[in-house]
């Protein structure tokens, strides 16, 4: 489940259009440009976004692209899928092409687990949270129910996983 540049590009192109004004139709080179992104790719991303209906598409005067709901409304989830296809979130986080429930890697069990996990935080996280940047993200974080404490000294708190302890 490794995310692409494609959905970086994809989350950093929607959250500039998130930060401006509802309505706003920002051409696709003025997106590309104030993020530092490649306009072709963009391009790319972009229509799959707008497939995905994320996205509204404008010609004419008021070319462009706009957001096609308000970026309250838009989850994480949602622009992954869009982008690396709607399977993203069964696919292996340790061997992505050669694990799968049906042909588990050594390690898929420990996946199994966490990713409902992932695929919660992936829907509550909105694409008005990513525009108001890390910050906001990791306050989310931490206010989760089941977010564990910081622990003095660091470490592991005492019901986390550990990696098992290989011969002395």
């Amino acid at each position: 489940m490794k995310l692409s540049r494609e959905s970086e590009y994809a989350l950093a192109g929607l959250a500039h259009l998130a930060r401006k004004k509802p309505g706003t139709v920002l051409t696709l080179r003025s997106i590309a440009s104030a993020g530092g992104l490649p306009p072709v790719f963009l391009a790319k991303i972009f229509r799959r976004l707008t497939r995905a209906g994320l996205l509204t598409s404008h010609r004419g005067g008021r070319r462009g692209y706009g957001l096609a709901r308000p970026p309250e409304a838009i989850s994480v989830k949602e622009i992954v899928e869009a982008v690396e296809g709607a399977d993203v979130f069964r696919r292996c986080v340790f061997w992505s092409n050669r694990c799968s429930d049906d042909r588990p890697c050594i390690l898929h069990e420990l996946w199994k687990t966490v990713r409902p996990q992932v695929v919660e935080m992936m829907e509550s996280l909105t694409l008005a949270d990513v525009a108001r940047g890390p910050l906001r993200i990791a306050q989310l974080a931490a206010a989760r129910p089941d977010a564990a404490p910081p622990r003095a000294g660091g470490g592991h708190p005492p019901d986390a996983w550990r990696p098992p302890r290989g011969p002395a």
